[in-house]
């Protein structure tokens, strides 16, 4: 008995170990758009999607748009990293309790990626015709820097502002990244003098 009680420990602790949160973000603005627009709006939007629960986090706040708000939700796959244009992915015609009708807002909400109605069901469709394939498909866009995230408005109908997915390294990475910049620069500091 103690054996099993032991061998199921040690098994949700491999199966704990396994499951990861990922961080990706992105910067909106009219520039980002594909055909670009002078639209002084700007946004930003984190996105954390973790692979245990099937889910993906999205928080976006923006400002400034020229139209009121239509639509909002994230395309993929573009066919060439961080440019270029791709069906939407995600809820249609937008995510559910994104404000409509406004020029500035702010949105939460978490999808349930197991779930059909967090897709456009063409995406669900193209990917096997399953959610498995939809949120795999998915997710390896937003690690491709292929997704992107776009606002529509009554002015810019095909999108005022967007930005693509990005990867934010998890904070050890980062910590590192930021030690080993410093002691470059050190080291450089050191032969000037």
């Amino acid at each position: 008995m103690k054996k099993l009680i032991l061998s199921l420990g040690m098994a949700s602790c491999l199966v704990s170990a396994q499951a990861a949160v990922y961080i990706f973000d992105a910067t909106l603005t009219g520039a980002n758009e594909s055909p670009a627009n002078a639209s002084p709006a700007f946004g930003y939007a984190v996105f954390q999607y973790d692979d245990a629960a099937h889910s993906l986090t999205v928080q976006a706040l923006f400002a400034g748009l020229i139209g009121t708000t239509t639509a909002a939700h994230v395309h993929a796959p573009t066919a060439l990293p961080f440019q270029g244009t791709a069906s939407v992915a995600t809820t249609v015609p937008n995510f559910a309790g994104f404000p409509t009708g406004v020029t500035l807002g702010l949105y939460n909400n978490t999808l349930d990626l197991t779930a059909a109605s967090s897709y456009n069901p063409a995406f669900v469709t193209a990917n096997g015709g399953t959610t498995a394939g939809a949120e795999a498909a998915l997710v390896a866009a937003m690690f491709a820097g292929r997704s992107y995230l776009n606002i529509h408005t009554t002015q810019f109908p095909g999108g005022e502002i967007r930005g693509f997915l990005t990867l934010v390294p998890e904070p050890s990475s980062f910590a590192l990244l930021t030690l080993g910049g410093a002691a470059l620069m050190g080291v450089r500091a050191r032969r000037r003098a």
